[in-house]
């Protein structure tokens, strides 16, 4: 990193991180820590920077090629401003529409309540490297459970369905694109180190190969991360290992072969939220209590996580052809348990006495909880070709994964070695007088499998100077097939079903750019979102009516970039329909389609160089999410977010204060359990001592905090506990961390 460099000094026009939904481009990542990697990709989103300081220094940044409203963040502001133990839900908290918290502090627990527009986890995609990743049930992600933020390159926030080439199974709410970080083009070594609030110590270290001349001019580097924490909730722990590899290896001069894996383990208490009786009793951070005689006793609530994920890429152009092929695999293997009700609230006891026939009775004060695992792994394969044909390019490709789950849950006395526990057994099937065993105390047993297959062709058109149409057809197909012995849901029973949803979305979308430095685009594409496999959980799935949920979007925006000044903004209209919902009750509930959601907002960002050293961002959105039925606001919607921050950066000094504003919403369904608005603010203060230290190829001490003004507000909930009261997430308080960085 430069230790003079100043903002005052950057050029905008050619600073500006770039990302293209448009035809293949040729691509050069650089930073200010030497990466590099050149190469022609195909991949939906493709991030460029030159090795300035400007916008990567920014908490987010628009595009001057984008086709529907997106936001960057840059591995500059990753690694300087956020904490080392981010995940990526914190590192995109302050884009446009965005709402989102970790409970238990930066990092340190899955993130519950991220809204994009009012579109919930779930409800967009998340990819790594351009592959879609997720649980197969319900399309959600577990942010804890991969990559750690000393790995990511960058983060785009892509707010809409994007063309025919965006893949995935969650279209329908945009999509989360976080690209891995590049081998360093010098070989050496780099040290982490850093400690915090909640005793949150994080120790790293990577190593970079650099460009190997005899190699080929290949390229790699490995880290491996630990982390441990308290955690801002009372007795939630956390303890995470990980590590992630990374090589590409140019067969020849225009053929490159790639390969990523990762390993990561997480041991946690995971929170589940607090009652307003407890917050008041305890304090706004109480988690879980020290009481083995009591079902929220936290060494009861424990999960251990093992996650990998690997894949692949091939990628080669050559007489204006471009193919992109990646295989991939991942997995998450979880062992779970937890009291029967972990907010504590239910009375204990374990089998009625008369038990078993050796006559052992469980205790009427013993502790009833549950055990569960959730094994999963999908494999699958990313082709895209692309040909310059006519006045444009003609784009096909596909996409195949299969992913296998295996999930059970059954019912354990904590107190007696967790012995199965038949009178909570969700199966019903256990016979006084006989031994308890796994199938008798069962709340689910099953395997499913998850089928997703998607094709798409488009073309795009460069109809005049500066002016590109983008047609095309996807077809997506979704199979789900479902093996239980005992099936989860208040039917249960064994169950065998499988069923297949297809259908053909369009997009269209036009870029033009005015000037060099000004551009304007349009959009009008369909999103989709699969049937989740909850409507397998009734007793017969063959009356359920259900395609899968969609929406139409049109979207307008336009960036444009000064000398000293960059704005984007937009405007958005979204007609979500098909929503599922459930009719009817025990034997006779099965799922249908009925309305949906209407989505309308604007949104707008940009940033202003004001010299020495220091520059300004801001962003804003006015967002609406109303139920089509009856006009009440979708649960965790925000009305509008704000971000407004300062960022310096001169002889070798880095900081920002940047602050987040999340207006009113609802937690539930009908306008009940609203929140008010909330603010927090985040400082950071970095210093470069460059080469100054003798033994250093670099030598960075900084100092990143969160929530400055120690705001503790309730700001989401979390369902009901067993007596169905409210449990409440309150913001975590002011936290700080102290970091090293040192290069070798």
């Amino acid at each position: 990193m430069s230790r003079d460099h100043s903002l005052a000094d950057s050029k905008p026009l050619k600073a500006l991180i770039c990302v293209s939904t448009l035809a293949a481009a040729t691509v050069v990542h650089a930073n200010s820590n030497g990466n590099t990697s050149a190469g022609i990709s195909l991949d939906p989103v493709l991030v460029t920077a030159q090795a300035l300081k400007g916008p990567q220094d920014m908490p987010s940044q628009g595009s001057l090629v984008a086709t529907q409203p997106q936001s960057i963040v840059g591995g500059d502001f990753i690694r300087q401003n956020d904490s080392p133990a981010a995940n990526y839900t914190d590192i995109m908290k302050y884009t446009p529409s965005v709402s989102t918290v970790d409970p238990n502090g930066p990092g340190l627990s899955e993130n519950l309540g991220t809204s994009i527009r009012g579109f919930q986890d779930g409800q967009f995609n998340v990819t790594f490297d351009g592959i879609p990743w997720g649980d197969s049930n319900d399309f959600t992600h577990h942010s804890t459970s991969y990559f750690m933020p000393q790995d990511i390159g960058n983060v785009v926030v892509d707010r809409g369905p994007g063309n025919a080439a965006t893949l995935g199974e969650a279209t329908f709410g945009g999509t989360v694109y976080v690209q891995s970080d590049n081998p360093r083009r010098r070989a050496g070594a780099t040290a982490w180190l850093s400690y915090g609030s909640f005793r949150t110590k994080l120790l790293g270290f990577r190593y970079d190969t650099g460009v190997v001349d005899r190699w080929n001019g290949a390229s790699g580097f490995i880290s491996a991360k630990t982390l441990s924490s308290d955690g801002y909730l009372t007795n939630a722990k956390i303890d995470r290992s990980d590590v992630f590899l990374k090589y590409i290896q140019p067969l020849n001069d225009f053929t490159n072969l790639s390969f990523a894996a990762n390993l990561n383990k997480v041991h946690q208490n995971p929170p589940i939220g607090a009652t307003l009786a407890q917050i008041q009793a305890f304090g706004p951070n109480y988690g879980y209590n020290t009481d083995p005689n009591s079902q929220s006793y936290y060494a009861y609530q424990l999960d251990k996580i093992t996650t990998d994920y690997e894949y692949v890429g091939l990628h080669s152009h050559f007489s204006g052809w471009i193919f992109d092929n990646k295989l991939y695999t991942y997995g998450y293997y979880h062992d779970g348990w937890n009291g029967e009700d972990p907010n504590g609230q239910a009375t204990n006891g374990t089998i009625l006495p008369g038990g078993v026939p050796n006559g052992t009775i469980y205790g009427p004060n013993n502790v009833p909880g549950q055990q569960m695992h959730m094994y999963y792994r999908s494999l699958g394969d990313i082709f895209r070709v692309s040909k310059q044909v006519g006045p444009g390019e003609a784009q096909v490709g596909a996409w195949y994964d299969h992913q296998t789950n295996s999930r059970a849950q059954f019912e354990i006395d904590m107190t007696n070695n967790n012995a199965y526990d038949p009178l909570y057994g969700g199966c019903g099937c256990w016979t006084p007088g006989t031994l308890p065993t796994l199938a008798n105390s069962a709340d689910r047993l099953m395997n499913d499998y998850l089928f997703t297959r998607e094709y798409y062709a488009q073309y795009v058109w460069h109809a005049i100077e500066g002016l590109d149409l983008t047609g095309g057809v996807k077809h997506v197909s979704f199979e789900r097939v479902l093996h239980a012995d005992y099936n989860q849901g208040p039917i249960g029973g064994a169950l065998s079903y499988d069923k297949t949803w297809s259908r053909n979305l369009a997009s269209f979308d036009a870029h033009y750019k005015i000037l060099p430095n000004w551009s304007v685009y349009a959009q009008w594409a369909q999103g989709f979102l699969a049937p989740n496999l909850n409507v397998f959980y009734v007793a017969d799935p063959a009356k359920n009516q259900v395609d899968p949920q969609s929406t139409t979007n049109v979207q307008a925006g336009t960036t444009w970039v000064g000398h000293h000044v960059t704005v984007s903004a937009d405007a958005y209209k979204i007609d979500f329909t098909n929503e599922i919902a459930s009719v009817g009750k025990g034997v006779s509930k099965y799922f249908i389609n009925l309305g949906g959601v209407k989505y309308r907002g604007f949104e707008f960002e940009g940033s202003v160089d004001v010299g020495a050293g220091f520059a300004l961002y801001a962003n804003g959105s006015v967002n609406s999410a109303k139920v089509t039925a009856d006009n009440t606001w979708v649960p965790n919607t925000p009305d509008r977010t704000a971000s407004l921050g300062v960022v310096y950066h001169r002889a070798g000094w880095q900081g920002s204060l940047t602050g987040k504003y999340v207006g009113r919403r609802y937690g539930d369904t009908g306008d009940t359990v609203p929140f008010g608005s909330y603010a927090t603010v985040d400082g950071a203060l970095n210093y470069d001592f460059g080469t100054a230290i003798p033994g250093f190829q670099d030598l960075q001490l900084g100092i990143t905090a969160q929530n400055l003004a120690d705001r503790k507000s309730i700001y989401a909930d979390n369902g009901t506990n067993a007596n169905g009261d409210y449990l409440f997430f309150t913001i975590p308080g002011r936290s700080y961390q102290v970091n090293l960085t040192a290069k070798f």
